[in-house]
């Protein structure tokens, strides 16, 4: 096998993994390997593989997300260092972009694992999903690659220096990201901290609405292209700007719960603790948001 073929599978396999959802950067080989190839087809044929691969990965958390919801996103950002940036970052880029964000996800980091189930979650076209993910994943392996074969010489001079004092690289890259991942840990400690509220319930938010209780306002905080997939009745879909604005017409004294669709409920505990700093004491976020909230209807 020769050193253009073995780096046609490094790419695949490194592209398929890193849209896949493992921490392993894709573009760096993309650059290097184009920096090896000796022609315009190498690098189109290089860029058919990291399509083709960043497909499949798509296909798998396309068809996910379509047979299993909005779940898989929780699934993902759980698995995210800070679930903050997941969830929130995630709701305004498809709040402003629509599934056609997938054209740029891949030029997003995480955004590009996480777009994929949210376009199956709310039932894109298997044909329009193909064709979005296909050409975002041309656009960005190209741009790699292109950049490889620009800067060939450049890249070839780099990487000789790297071998020669590769004790060093190795030092300094594992300092690096020693301290990147402190400092992430760090900042997901912080935020979680500031998350620890009370939270009702979802068995007995239905009994109030059961109830018929006058001053209960319901604040669905699910992005909106999911809001409107799956509408729920009695409930007011909102983000953190639109239920803050909202909330000002209503007496301090109403019971307010928020429900979202993620991860240890961050986006229904952030809002909540915003409306409580507002004077809403009784405002508090739904445990296991909306899953629970289908279950605990499901039992009655």
């Amino acid at each position: 096998m020769s050193l253009f073929e073995t780096t046609e599978v490094l790419v695949f396999f490194n592209v398929l993994l890193q849209q896949l959802g493992a921490p392993v950067p894709a573009v760096p080989t993309m650059i290097l390997s184009a920096s090896l190839s000796g022609q315009w087809s190498g690098i189109f044929l290089l860029a058919f593989v990291a399509t083709s691969a960043s497909l499949i990965a798509d296909w798998v958390w396309y068809l996910a997300g379509r047979y299993y919801g909005y779940r898989v996103l929780a699934v993902l950002c759980k698995l995210s260092i800070n679930p903050e940036s997941c969830v929130s970052q995630t709701e305004s880029r498809f709040r402003v972009w629509g599934p056609w964000s997938l054209v740029v996800a891949k030029f997003i980091p995480g955004f590009s694992t996480v777009a994929p189930p949210i376009a199956g979650a709310v039932k894109m076209p298997i044909l329009s999903f193909t064709l979005a993910s296909a050409l975002g994943a041309f656009l960005w392996a190209m741009a790699a690659l292109l950049a490889g074969w620009l800067f060939k010489e450049q890249v070839n001079s780099i990487y000789a220096a790297l071998q020669d004092n590769l004790f060093i690289v190795g030092v300094v890259a594992a300092l690096i990201c020693s301290f990147w991942l402190m400092w992430k840990l760090a900042r997901r400690d912080a935020f979680q901290s500031r998350l620890k509220m009370p939270k009702v319930p979802a068995v007995e938010v239905l009994a109030w609405v059961k109830a018929g209780q006058s001053n209960l306002r319901l604040i669905d905080l699910r992005p909106a292209i999911v809001q409107e997939a799956e509408p729920m009745a009695g409930w007011l879909p909102a983000n953190a700007e639109s239920a803050l604005a909202a909330a000002r017409a209503w007496p301090k004294s109403d019971l307010i719960v928020t429900m979202c669709a993620c991860p240890d409920d961050v986006s229904a505990a952030h809002v909540a603790g915003l409306l409580r700093k507002q004077g809403y004491k009784r405002a508090k976020a739904m445990q296991g948001g909306y899953e629970a909230w289908l279950a605990s209807k499901q039992s009655n």
